[in-house]
């Protein structure tokens, strides 16, 4: 491979929440190892590795220019968001007035959601779910409907459209979120269940907010379709919001943007987004989105695909064969995965606390899923080195499964 994948990066004292915030809230962030054990970290979902050399090039030739002053989003900007969009998603139809900048997709939510609801309204949201989604919307006096997915006959989360049309029409639902991919499972959604899913949001008159953070990170043999794609009903009836952070490890620059096509709701968002008056952009983070979005930023992400891919071929093959008890639904994008320790719990008389607090104790960082609305349920980021990922697993072997 051209870039590194296999270096293990020092981030210690190097502003990472990954491996400085452990002890740091209890309840949130797993507690640090016992005496003799480094720490793996496979919880925050960040990367554990170096950023594309071309990001790293355009923040160094803007920093080299000693002047930080108050800019606008560059032409350079725009039109590399919308040769990205293009080449990787084959969207067509997008123009610069349809993108607007956001400080974080949960900010992007909640801004959508104050234009399209009133305070304690109902908001339909898949289960599990991303624990992001849960303290936004009730910080916001907003109410959770949660459709569970459900795993069908071949181990594949799917969306349970019989429930979703009841919750629609009982809780007179107008707003639903969909994470797409989907965190924290890691689903690929195919075409036939986004035109189903979109379908009842049109016969209920629900707008959707569609969380695409996660799209350029597929497996391997999967490929994201945009929500907006599917129809014209969808175009005007969808709030997308993307970022360069999950892709590139960019999430400490803070940058996302949205892409909204109809004009009367963009408009109502981003008077929404203005408000507070701090919702604007950092000019560095303008400049990794351009270093991001290049030819070489595609190049190295179609090798970072290739590693996360053969990581989690990795993590599903050892886990058949040395866990007994513990289920996971291989995911099809994102570098997440999401355990079911129900059975292993039961057998073992163990509580999922119990079972979290001993993969920590050996410098295992994982996270408690929850949180995520995993009734016994763990998960694990795998944006790894291949050896650290061997290391964990390997010290879940011997010392706690």
């Amino acid at each position: 491979m051209k870039y590194d994948f296999t270096s293990i990066l020092e981030r210690r004292g190097w502003d990472a929440l990954a491996v400085d915030g452990l002890g740091a809230r209890p309840g949130f962030a797993p507690e640090p190892p016992r005496e003799g054990f480094d720490v793996i970290p496979m919880w925050v979902a960040d990367m554990n590795f170096p950023v594309p050399p071309s990001v790293t090039r355009a923040i160094l030739r803007r920093a080299e220019h000693p002047a930080f002053g108050y800019f606008s989003p560059s032409d350079a900007y725009h039109a590399a968001i919308l040769r990205w969009q293009a080449e990787r998603n084959g969207v067509t139809g997008l123009s610069r007035e349809h993108i607007g900048y956001e400080n974080g997709v949960l900010g992007g939510v909640v801004s959508a959601l104050n234009v399209l609801c009133s305070r304690g309204d109902k908001v339909l949201v898949h289960a599990p779910t991303y624990v992001g989604f849960t303290g936004s919307l009730e910080n916001n006096g907003y109410r959770i409907i949660h459709s569970p997915l459900k795993l069908d006959e071949t181990q594949v989360w799917r969306m349970d459209f019989a429930d979703m049309e009841w919750k629609l029409a009982e809780h007179r639902i107008h707003a639903a979120i969909l994470c797409s991919p989907h965190n924290p499972t890691g689903r690929v959604w195919e075409r036939w269940e986004l035109e189903r899913f979109l379908e009842l949001c049109r016969s209920y008159d629900v707008f959707v907010i569609s969380d695409e953070i996660w799209s350029d990170l597929t497996l391997e043999g999967y490929r994201h379709i945009p929500t907006q794609s599917i129809s014209e009903d969808a175009r005007r009836r969808t709030v997308a919001l993307y970022a360069p952070s999950k892709t590139f490890n960019l999430a400490g620059l803070v940058g996302s943007y949205h892409i909204i096509y109809n004009r009367w709701l963009r408009e109502r968002v981003e008077k929404e987004a203005s408000l507070s008056h701090y919702n604007e952009q950092n000019v560095l983070s303008m400049h990794a989105l351009t270093g991001a979005y290049s030819p070489e930023g595609a190049a190295w992400l179609e090798e970072l695909r290739q590693v996360l891919t053969g990581n989690v071929d990795y993590a599903c093959a050892y886990l058949a064969a040395h866990f007994p008890g513990v289920h996971l639904a291989r995911p099809q994008g994102t570098y997440m995965l999401f355990l079911d320790c129900t059975q292993w719990c039961a057998a073992h008389g163990k509580s999922i606390q119990q079972l979290l607090k001993a993969g920590w104790d050996v410098g295992v960082a994982w996270q408690d899923g929850t949180r995520f609305h995993g009734p016994c349920h763990i998960r694990m980021n795998l944006a790894l080195p291949l050896s650290r990922v061997q290391e964990a697993f390997d010290r879940l072997d011997r010392y706690v499964f």
